[in-house]
C-alpha cells in the first residue's frame, strides 16, 4: 500500500496496544517528527509506564505539537488513540493550526496484539485490556472522516504493515513557492472583458482569436519574458461581459500561462450552476442573465473552472502570497475551511457602516509577515502598499480602473474603466476628502516601543543574523526618543570605520601598507584609496520638492530634506542656516540634473561635512583647546623656572629642562594639529561638503556600483557648486602592481606631511568577500600628527608608541562589520518600500550597537 499525506499534516496513529505504531513510526517518520505519548510520561515522570502521569503527559505532547504546527512541521502522534475522544482533541489542534489531520490506523488482530505484549519486558498490558482496545477501535473506526480526518488508511495485517516502506510527502495545492517568476497580478475583473484585453496588451500579452477546442475556450493567450498572470478573483458580476472574461482566463490558465484564485462572486456562481439555492442579487443577476444564451458545454466547463480553483497560492520561494480578500501570515500555505472562508470574504467587524455594508477588519494593518500579499476583494482609489501587503481592487467595474502589480519589480500597471458599468453602494473615492498620506505612512506615524527593545535578531543580506542585546537597546532608545530627527527621514544611519593594523615601524602607529595589505591578503586585487577629510559625518536626504517629500517620506512642513549626524541628531541648530543650506545643495542636484539622470525625486547622500569646529564646538572648547591652553600655560613657566636652574649651574636640571621642552613641542603640535580643522563659518559659503557616496534614489540602492562609479558622479556634482562642494581627492590602485602600491603608500605621506588626516582605503567594488566572508567596507589610516588629537600631545614618545601598539581591533572590527551590514539592511528595506519599523530595526540596530564596549579612539 502506497501512503500519501501532505507535507505539512497531523499524523495520528491509531490501534491498540502491541500493534506495532512505535515501530512503523520510526521506519516511516524523522526522529524530531514523532511524539510519543509514553515519551512524554517519561519527561514528566521518568516512567513510560506511569499511567498516573498521563494527563500531564498529553498536556506535554499537546504543547509540542501546536508549537510544531505553528512552524510548519510534519507532527506524528504515536499514542493507542482508539476512542473518540483521545482523537477530538487532537482533530482540533489541526484545525487551529490549519493542518490537515491524516489518521493511519493499525487493525492488526487481537491475537498477535497479545503475543507481542507478552513478549514485552518492560510492560505486562493484560488480554482484557488489548480486548476492550479493540472493541473501541473497532466501534469507531468506520466514523474517522466524520471526526475530520482528510485521509484514512487502515492497515489491517502485518503483511500489510511491513509492505508499507515509505511515505510519501506531497505538496498542498496552493504551494507554488518553486514559481518565481515574473508574474503580473491582475485585480478584480468583475466582467469588464475590454478593460482586461486592453491591460493584458499593456502588459505584453500576445492575445489571438482561435477555435475552440479541449485546451482553450476560444484564446490563445502568448505572455512576454516567460511572465505569468495571476488572477485575484472575481471574474464575473456586475460588468458587461462575464463569460468573455471567462473564456479568456479559462484559456490562459488551461494553456499555463496564469493561474487564478477564486472570489467570492465566483463561488457564489459556482454554486448557481451547481443548482444550489443562492439570492441572485449583488451583479450575479448579470451574469445569470449574460449566460443564458451561452451552451451547456460551455456552463459545465465554467463550473469545473472555478470548482478547481484553490483558495490562494504561495509563489516565489515563500515571499509572495496571492489571495482573493488577503490571508493573515499563519493561514499562508496551509489548508482549512477558514482559510478558504478568509481567503474569498476576509474578516468583518460584526458592525454596519452607513452604507449598510459590513464594517471589514483591516488585516492588514496588523500584518508582519515575510511574504508579500496581494489582494482585491474590497475596492480602493489606488493600489498602494501597506505593511507588504497590496489591494489592487481598483474598482474598474465602478467606473475605477483595472490594476495589475508587476512582480517582482513593483511596478503598477492599470488601464481606465470605459464607463461605469455598476453604481457602488458605496463611493468608490469615500470619504471624498482628499488623502495626503498614503495608507503606510498614515501607519507609520506610531512606532511600536517593543519592536526595538529587549533582545533582538536582525537578519540581513549581507551578514544573516545580528544581534542587539537588550541592554544596548535601551540606550539606543534614549537617544532615538530625546536626541533623534523624525524617524521617518532616518533611513540610514553609517556604520564605524576601523582603523588598519598596527604599524610594525617604530615611528608609526598607522601606515597605509597595513591598510593596503588587508585587502591585499584577502584577494582583492583592486582599491581605491580617499583622502580623508577631518569633518563631522553626515547624512544628507535631498528631496526634489516638498510633493516628495510628503508623497514617499510622509513628512509635512519640515522643507525639502534633512541633514543628520551618524547618531541621527540634526546637523543644524539654525533653522534659517539649514533651510539655506538645503536649498543650496538641492540647487546643485538639479544643475547637476540628478533628477533626471537617476530618475528619482529624492536621493540619498553620504558625506563629510566641514569644518569640524562647526558640529564639534564644544569638544573643541572643553577638551582640545582647554587642554592645549593649559598645557601651554602651565609649560612655559615650568622651563622658564627650569632655565633658570640651569643657568644657575644646577647640572641635574639639564634633563628635566629637555624633557619639559620635549613636552612643550609635543603640546605645540598638538594644538596645531586640531587647528587645521578649526575655522569660522558665519554663512553658507564657509562650509564645505564632500560627498563621497550616492547611496540610494528611487527604487536604487546604488552598493552594487564601484568606489570610482561613486566618485566620478560626485565629481559632476560638485562642479556645479564648487563654493560649497568640495570633491575628494582619490586613487585607483592595483594592489598587485609594485608601483602603484608604492605611489598609494607615497601618496599617503604626502598628504600627513602636509598636515592631511590620512586616507581611506576601500575594495574597488562597494561590497567585497574573502575567504572569511564580508570584508571591511573600507579602512581608515591615519597621519601621525591627526593621531595625536585623537591619543595626546605625547602619545609617539617611545614608550607611548609602544605601549599603543599593542592596540586590539577586533571588537572594533566586528562592529564595523555589524554595522555596515546593518546600514545597508535598512536602506535596502526603504527602497523597497518595507514598513517603517522594518527601516527602523536596522537603523535602531545599530545606535544600539554603539553602545559596546569599543576603544573611541579607534
Amino acid at each position: 500500500m502506497e501512503i500519501k499525506i501532505p507535507e505539512l499534516s497531523l499524523v495520528v496513529l491509531i490501534g491498540i496496544s502491541g500493534s506495532g505504531k512505535s515501530s512503523l513510526a520510526k521506519k516511516l517518520f524523522k526522529r524530531t517528527e514523532i511524539l510519543s505519548s509514553d515519551k512524554c510520561r517519561a519527561i514528566v515522570s521518568d516512567d513510560e509506564n506511569n499511567q498516573a502521569s498521563t494527563n500531564d503527559a498529553f498536556d506535554v505532547l499537546y504543547y509540542i505539537a501546536g508549537k510544531r504546527l505553528k512552524n510548519g512541521l510534519l507532527t506524528v502522534i504515536d499514542a493507542t488513540n482508539v476512542q473518540k475522544e483521545s482523537r477530538k482533541g487532537l482533530v482540533e489542534l489541526a484545525r487551529t493550526y490549519h493542518c490537515l489531520p491524516v489518521a493511519i490506523v493499525l487493525d492488526l488482530p487481537e491475537k498477535v496484539c497479545e503475543e507481542r505484549n507478552k513478549n514485552r519486558l518492560s510492560r505486562n498490558i493484560g488480554a482484557h485490556v488489548i480486548h476492550q482496545q479493540s472493541q473501541q477501535l473497532k466501534k469507531s473506526i468506520k466514523h474517522l472522516k466524520e471526526e475530520g480526518f482528510r485521509q484514512i488508511y487502515v492497515l489491517k495485517s502485518v503483511e500489510e504493515v511491513e509492505q508499507v516502506l515509505e511515505i510519501k510527502r506531497e505538496k498542498l495545492y496552493n504551494d507554488k513557492k518553486d514559481e518565481t517568476g515574473p508574474f503580473d497580478i491582475i485585480g478584480d475583473v468583475h466582467g469588464c472583458f475590454d478593460e482586461l484585453y486592453e491591460l493584458l496588451t499593456t502588459l505584453g500579452y500576445q492575445i489571438n482569436h482561435v477555435e475552440t477546442d479541449d485546451s482553450n475556450f476560444g484564446f490563445e493567450v502568448l505572455a512576454p519574458h516567460d511572465r505569468k498572470a495571476v488572477f485575484v478573483g472575481d471574474l464575473v458580476d456586475r460588468g458587461p461581459d462575464s463569460p468573455g472574461v471567462l473564456r479568456l482566463v479559462m484559456s490562459m490558465v488551461h494553456s499555463g500561462v496564469a493561474y487564478c484564485v477564486p472570489g467570492n462572486h465566483d463561488i457564489k456562481l459556482l454554486k448557481y450552476l451547481s443548482g444550489k439555492q443562492v439570492q441572485i442579487k449583488h451583479g450575479l443577476e448579470v451574469t445569470v442573465k449574460q449566460l443564458e444564451s451561452e451552451s451547456i458545454a460551455f456552463k459545465q466547463s465554467v463550473r469545473q473552472f472555478l470548482y478547481g480553483l484553490i483558495s490562494h497560492y504561495v509563489l516565489d520561494k515563500g515571499n509572495l502570497v496571492v489571495a482573493h480578500a488577503g490571508l493573515k501570515e499563519e493561514m499562508q500555505g496551509r489548508a482549512s475551511g477558514a482559510i478558504r472562508s478568509f481567503c474569498m470574504y476576509g474578516e468583518t467587524t460584526g458592525e454596519i457602516d452607513e452604507f449598510g455594508l459590513p464594517v471589514r477588519y483591516n488585516w492588514a494593518k496588523e500584518y508582519r509577515g515575510k511574504a508579500k500579499v496581494v489582494y482585491g476583494h474590497t475596492p480602493v482609489p489606488d493600489a498602494e502598499w501597506l505593511n507588504r501587503t497590496m489591494d489592487i481592487d481598483t474598482g474598474c467595474v465602478f467606473g475605477g480602473k483595472l490594476t495589475a502589480l508587476r512582480y517582482p519589480e513593483e511596478e503598477l500597471v492599470s488601464v481606465k474603466a470605459q464607463q461605469v458599468y455598476y453604481q457602488p453602494v458605496k463611493p468608490l473615492d469615500y470619504p471624498a476628502s482628499e488623502k495626503k498620506l498614503s495608507s503606510q505612512h498614515e501607519y507609520d506615524d506610531l512606532l511600536n516601543i517593543e519592536d526595538v527593545t529587549g533582545k533582538r535578531i536582525v537578519q540581513t543580506r549581507l551578514r544573516n543574523n545580528i544581534t542587539i542585546r537588550e541592554e544596548n537597546s535601551i540606550a539606543a532608545l534614549e537617544v532615538m526618543s530625546r536626541f533623534a530627527i523624525n524617524p521617518k527621514w532616518l533611513i540610514y544611519l553609517p556604520p564605524t570605520m576601523s582603523p588598519c593594523a598596527t604599524s610594525d615601524l617604530p615611528n608609526f602607529l598607522e601606515h597605509p601598507v597595513q591598510a593596503l595589505n588587508y585587502y591585499q591578503k584577502r584577494g582583492v586585487e583592486k582599491v581605491v584609496c580617499e583622502e580623508k577629510h577631518m569633518g563631522s559625518r553626515a547624512v544628507l536626504v535631498i528631496c526634489k520638492d516638498e510633493e516628495t517629500v510628503l508623497k514617499r517620506f510622509g513628512i509635512e512642513n519640515e522643507g525639502i530634506g534633512v541633514c543628520y549626524t551618524r547618531t541621527g541628531r540634526n546637523f543644524f541648530n539654525e533653522p534659517v542656516m539649514e533651510k539655506a543650506f538645503m536649498t543650496r545643495v538641492n540647487q546643485c542636484l538639479s544643475e547637476a540634473n540628478i533628477w533626471e539622470k537617476f530618475n528619482t525625486d529624492w536621493i540619498c547622500l553620504d558625506a563629510e561635512l566641514m569644518p569640524w569646529s562647526a558640529k564639534a564646538q564644544a569638544l573643541l572648547k572643553d577638551q582640545y583647546a582647554s587642554v592645549g591652553a593649559a598645557a601651554g600655560n602651565a609649560l612655559t613657566v615650568v622651563e622658564q623656572v627650569l632655565q633658570k636652574a640651569v643657568g644657575r649651574g644646577m647640572k641635574e636640571a639639564q634633563s628635566c629642562l629637555e624633557k619639559f621642552e620635549a613636552k612643550a613641542k609635543a603640546i605645540d603640535k598638538y594644538v596645531k594639529a586640531y587647528q587645521n580643522y578649526c575655522w569660522t563659518v558665519r554663512n553658507i559659503d564657509d562650509y564645505k561638503l564632500a560627498p563621497f557616496h550616492i547611496l540610494a534614489t528611487e527604487g536604487r540602492v546604488h552598493v552594487d556600483k564601484t568606489h570610482e562609479w561613486h566618485m566620478e558622479h560626485i565629481a559632476e556634482i560638485c562642479q556645479n557648486d564648487p563654493r560649497l562642494f568640495m570633491t575628494t581627492p582619490y586613487k585607483i590602485v592595483e594592489l598587485n602592481d609594485p608601483s602603484s602600491f608604492d605611489d598609494a603608500v607615497q601618496w599617503w605621506l604626502d598628504l600627513t606631511s602636509k598636515g592631511g588626516e590620512g586616507m581611506v582605503v576601500k575594495p574597488y567594488h562597494f561590497i567585497a568577500y574573502g575567504s572569511e566572508g564580508l570584508l571591511q567596507p573600507a579602512v581608515k589610516c591615519r597621519g601621525s600628527e591627526y593621531l595625536r588629537i585623537i591619543y595626546g600631545p605625547e602619545y609617539d614618545a617611545p614608550e607611548n608608541i609602544e605601549r599603543l601598539k599593542n592596540r586590539s581591533l577586533s571588537r572594533k572590527q566586528s562592529l564595523a562589520l555589524r554595522e555596515f551590514a546593518l546600514s545597508i539592511e535598512g536602506l535596502e528595506r526603504f527602497v523597497k518600500k518595507e514598513p517603517l519599523r522594518r527601516v527602523h530595526e536596522s537603523v535602531f540596530g545599530i545606535l544600539a550597537l554603539e553602545s559596546e564596549e569599543v576603544d573611541p579612539r579607534l
